[in-house]
């Protein structure tokens, strides 16, 4: 007789924000939820780490008190530095000027994420949730009228088995779940490569500061470099949100250009390294290329967070977006409303990230004109800002801005073939 395995409402897979947000949601509604993540927490997770102080009300931080924003904020960006070519600098705001004291002020927090996806893990802990570390997932045995069976294996190489009613893939990009179930085969990869580079401030030039996000439009073709403040180091990196390919990881030419990218930042803010000074890590950017079935036909597994393609496609950000899922999950979950979770994921996401995709398309295929055209124009950065807070739409500003770009594309054509 086999030996007997325990029983939980809900498996996650993956201990990131969505996995362990959902967790905390389930786990404060009354569920039994295991919490399974393949590497030891803390675990390191490549990712700029930054994000709109925002998600500090979507994880109702201010309500629950269980857990400070000092724990895991390691600065909080108040300006942006863009330039495009590592010329034409132009410091922006992320609040418009002018604004009054007592009125909302934006900011980004600085993160590192295995403190961050730690933190969160934890909390969900304490909501309740059983959290397994070092446990990683081989397969599912999904059989109709049984509990879904979790097969994973421990680091000791102990089999490790447990079934549940509903399973979530919070396992990223790669993920096994959305493998194992024939979900998101059709997917877009982006690549971002990124550096931490130890650094003490005030040293290098006088914009490095602890306040400011450093933007360069014009180094990466059908992408952006960018340079994050953390606490003790810079967080720099470069991506290609619009690959030619599915997969822009393959291309070992995009490689040596994000390689260059981080570099020629590096040279230009005063703190030169040599390629084999720092250690680059390159991770997969899932980003949104329309919504997916996210879900298995008998409801029983679903995926969240980078697994469900959630990254936004014009800044490749997507903490929020993973965050906001994994809640999304667990309230289909609570109220027994599984069969409409992709519609819910639908309707959250879907009319915005479509035009973002839009917008995606035409900044990075003219990325010089839209810098001049948009990135530049006053009160740009703050425009940006309500965006990355979800409180701006792209399904309301793309169609006008793109106009605009445009109408000032073809003012340029007349003009120079006029002269």
């Amino acid at each position: 007789m086999g030996a007997v395995v325990k029983h939980y409402d809900v498996i996650i897979v993956g201990a990131g924000p969505a996995g362990s947000a959902a967790a905390f949601q389930l786990s404060r509604g009354g569920a039994s939820v295991a919490l399974l993540e393949k590497h030891h927490l803390p675990r390191r997770k490549t990712c700029g780490g930054g994000m709109p102080m925002s998600a500090g009300d979507l994880l109702k931080l201010s309500e629950i008190r269980d857990l400070a924003p000092e724990a895991f904020v390691e600065s909080t960006a108040r300006f942006m530095r863009h330039t495009y070519d590592w010329k034409d600098p132009v410091m922006g705001s992320l609040n418009r000027e002018g604004v009054a004291p007592g009125e909302k002020q934006y900011a980004l927090w600085m993160v590192q994420r295995s403190i961050f996806d730690n933190a969160l893990a934890q909390r969900a802990a304490k909501a309740g949730t059983e959290l397994f570390d070092e446990l990683s997932v081989k397969s599912l045995d999904i059989e109709r009228n049984k509990p879904v069976q979790v097969n994973a294996e421990r680091k000791t190489g102990e089999s490790w088995s447990a079934t549940a009613d509903t399973i979530l893939g919070a396992d990223g990009a790669n993920g096994i779940i959305a493998k194992q179930t024939g979900l998101r085969k059709e997917r877009t990869l982006a690549i971002a490569i990124e550096a931490e580079v130890p650094h003490v401030w005030g040293e290098g030039r006088s914009e490095l500061r602890q306040d400011t996000c450093h933007l360069e439009y014009g180094a990466v073709k059908r992408g952006y470099a960018w340079i994050f403040p953390k606490g003790d180091h810079l967080n720099v990196g470069a991506g290609v949100f619009r690959p030619k390919g599915a997969n822009g990881g393959s291309d070992q030419n995009v490689r040596q250009e994000l390689h260059n990218a981080i570099l020629g930042y590096l040279n230009l803010m005063g703190v030169p390294k040599r390629i084999e000074d720092l250690a680059l890590y390159a991770h997969p950017l899932p980003i949104w290329n329309g919504l997916d079935t996210l879900q298995t036909h008998d409801n029983r597994v679903l995926l969240v967070g980078d697994a469900a393609g959630l990254v936004n496609p014009f800044f490749g950000d997507g903490i929020l977006h993973a965050l906001r899922s994994g809640q999304i999950a667990a309230e289909c979950i609570l109220n027994s409303n599984q069969a409409e979770y992709t519609k819910e994921i639908g309707l959250e996401f879907k009319k915005n990230f479509d035009a973002a995709l839009k917008m995606a398309h035409f900044f990075y295929q003219f990325p010089q004109f839209c810098y001049q055209q948009g990135v530049k124009r006053p009160n740009a950065t703050n425009t940006a800002t309500r965006l990355l807070y979800g409180e701006a739409l792209f399904s309301d500003i793309a169609g006008r801005a793109m106009r605009r770009i445009r109408g000032a594309m073809l003012r340029d054509s007349l003009q120079n073939g006029s002269t």
